[in-house]
């Protein structure tokens, strides 16, 4: 079966890319030459690239290498994906401007000049002073005309069109991952939201939980960009700052120098850490250590009292491969069910557990929106919340889209943020 998928994907994959190819360069070009070549070398080489820089992060190859293949790489994928929907998008405008441009061409068009029949003689007949003898006689019919015929225009508006779409395709595909890419690296916003809790004191009214997740440092995003996220979560004024999972893309010996900001982090009640997938693909046992020296308190499969409420943390799904899956019994099996309890939850899918456990509220991230528009459509079908808060029986859910992004640094239709949660009592 996985030889199968793989070949599927494989297919895919290149019937996609050579479409690309065709409605981009040979579609746009009057016969073989350097512009094919070129159009096939650039769409070749940006997969080379790409799949170079997703097997060097796995790998760990050398940090300078994942640099040098990264930006080129990761940016070519999300490049990819737009000049696909474009140029499909451009199959339904392509046959609406070649109307317009036929019926702009008969408007265009002078009169077609008539040749009048000469006057018959008949045979035998002198010729007339005004009608030379040597004029000659048409074979045409009497009352028709002979026309000049003209050349076809339809290979050369063929052509004016695909260049139209075509270019119209590589600006909007261009424009697009620029502006997306322009969003993250300028660093998340902040978005708030209140969320009553019926447990909650009233002393607890206001109670500020900073939410951030999904930073996702790596060979793209490193110290500057930890350094944004948190000034901006400082900015805030939180009581209690929650990472929530996928800090990193990459071993602590690589990426230690860019998660140091993360010292700087300041919450009247400290700062907690769960694990994501992607700490299970970057060591997680020594990043759990590293966020530990940088002063956030790592909740692995634990739970803390704070004043009004308990805190709890569980480890990703991803952890059970190396046998430190989440375990929801340790974390909350013996806790005061009459106090209420937020749930620190990388992903999602976990709500299930976190109902059966009673949670009051459960933090997570891990979807980032969908990051690339419409892969929202994909994180809505593997998820049971996509962004945002839900209610599950007597929990809620929160799903923040994340500060970074994964793969390229780029984010359509689904803006990145860190979120402050209000808390609100019920209790009068």
């Amino acid at each position: 079966m996985i030889i199968v998928f793989a070949l599927l994907a494989l297919t895919v994959l290149v019937t996609a890319n050579w479409y690309l190819w065709r409605r981009l360069f040979r579609d746009t070009t009057r016969g073989p030459g350097p512009a094919r070549r070129v159009g096939a070398a650039v769409i070749g080489g940006g997969w080379v690239l790409a799949i170079g820089a997703l097997v060097a992060e796995r790998t760990g190859a050398p940090f300078w290498l994942q640099r040098v293949l990264a930006w080129p790489g990761f940016l070519w994928l999300a490049l990819s994906i737009y000049l696909l929907l474009a140029v499909v998008a451009g199959e339904v405008v392509r046959p609406l401007l070649g109307r317009l441009l036929v019926r702009w061409d008969r408007r265009r068009e002078p009169p077609l000049t008539a040749v009048p029949h000469p006057e018959r003689v008949p045979a035998g007949a002198a010729s007339s002073d005004d009608a030379p003898a040597s004029a000659p006689v048409s074979a045409a019919p009497p009352g028709d005309s002979v026309t000049t015929p003209s050349s076809d225009p339809a290979p050369s508006r063929r052509l004016f069109v695909s260049r139209v779409v075509a270019g119209a395709a590589a600006a909007a595909a261009v424009g697009t991952v620029g502006l997306g890419t322009y969003g993250v690296l300028r660093g998340p916003g902040v978005k708030r939201v209140t969320v009553p809790l019926a447990k909650l004191p009233r002393a607890a009214q206001g109670y500020r939980i900073a939410v951030v997740s999904d930073i996702h440092l790596s060979p793209v995003l490193g110290r500057g960009f930890a350094q944004k996220v948190v000034d901006t979560i400082n900015s805030t004024q939180p009581d209690l700052i929650a990472v929530v999972g996928d800090l990193v893309d990459g071993s602590v010996k690589d990426l230690g120098p860019a998660a140091a900001p993360l010292a700087g982090l300041r919450a009247r009640h400290g700062s907690y850490f769960v694990t994501g997938n992607h700490e299970y693909f970057s060591g997680a046992e020594q990043w759990v250590e590293e966020v530990r020296r940088l002063g956030l308190r790592p909740l692995e499969n634990a739970r803390t009292e704070l004043p009004w409420f308990d805190l709890a943390g569980v480890n990703d799904i991803a952890g059970e491969s190396e046998g430190q899956g989440p375990d929801f019994a340790r974390a909350l099996g013996d806790r005061d069910t009459a106090r209420a309890c937020v749930l620190l939850a990388h992903q999602p899918v976990q709500i299930h557990d976190a109902v059966d456990h009673g949670v009051d509220l459960q933090l997570s991230g891990h979807t980032h929106g969908g990051q690339l528009w419409p892969g929202n459509l994909v994180a809505e079908a593997a998820n049971p919340t996509v962004a945002g808060l839900e209610r599950y029986g007597d929990t809620q859910l929160y799903v923040s889209r994340g500060a970074g992004a994964w793969g390229p640094p780029t984010r359509v239709g689904a803006p990145s943020d860190i979120t402050v949660i209000e808390l609100a009592s019920k209790q009068t």
